[in-house]
């Protein structure tokens, strides 16, 4: 393995100490997991450049940099710089990290790869089924969300800026975003391994509900 690799991990486990725990380095190591397994049913790609976005489309998540969108991808462009990784490998992991995210569902993807579309999955994955629901609910925490008002109906269909300004309740996010993930994915690996995710979730709901109702 290319030892860079190696030091961008380093780089990232030291940025992420004090992280909020869904989008922490066990988040990304978890993507890295998922991604290269993908890899492995989506024949020839760039596996440097598939490694490199998994590790580094989080570094600096914009919903913790007062929703500016350039810090992730300026950290990650001169990290890769100084670590004197080529020109045209620096373009396509800036323009993978610029894409990742949902955005509402409605953001007007402008850059699409192979290796973006593994890591996109990969992601996706990791926010949905127990563990999405694990992230959901630390991350609704960490912002004092209500957990659940049956009167705040789910906002379907947000832009990306309605998206980014919401403020809604847990339980209404999983229709927001999670139980769309599923038919977004990109690959048939990903495809695969959500309808499992995407069931638990499923569940989950079902059994939240009756508890709420006190019918369980």
């Amino acid at each position: 393995m290319d030892k860079r690799i190696d030091q961008v991990i380093l780089y990232v486990k030291n940025e992420l100490q004090q992280a909020e725990s869904g989008h922490d380095w066990f988040h990304i190591e978890r993507v890295y997991k998922n991604a290269l397994h993908i890899v492995e049913g989506e024949g020839e790609v760039d596996l440097v450049v598939v490694k490199l976005i998994a590790l580094l489309h989080d570094i600096a998540d914009s919903k913790f940099h007062g929703g500016d969108e350039t810090v992730g991808p300026n950290k990650a462009k001169r990290l890769l710089e100084e670590l004197s990784f080529d020109s045209a490998t620096i373009e396509h992991v800036v323009k993978g990290i610029e894409n990742i995210s949902f955005k509402g569902g409605n953001f007007n993807q402008v850059f699409r790869s192979k290796e973006l579309d593994i890591v996109q999955d990969a992601d996706r994955l990791d926010a949905i089924g127990a563990i999405g629901i694990a992230r959901t609910f630390n991350y609704g925490g960490y912002k004092n969300n209500l957990i659940y008002d049956p009167k705040i109906e789910p906002k379907i269909g947000m832009s990306k800026e309605e998206y980014k300004n919401n403020v809604g309740t847990t339980i209404n996010h999983f229709y927001e975003k999670l139980l769309r993930l599923k038919d977004l994915m990109n690959t048939d690996t990903g495809r695969q391994l959500a309808e499992g995710r995407h069931r638990f979730m499923e569940s989950f709901l079902s059994q939240f509900y009756d508890e709420w109702e006190g019918n369980a």
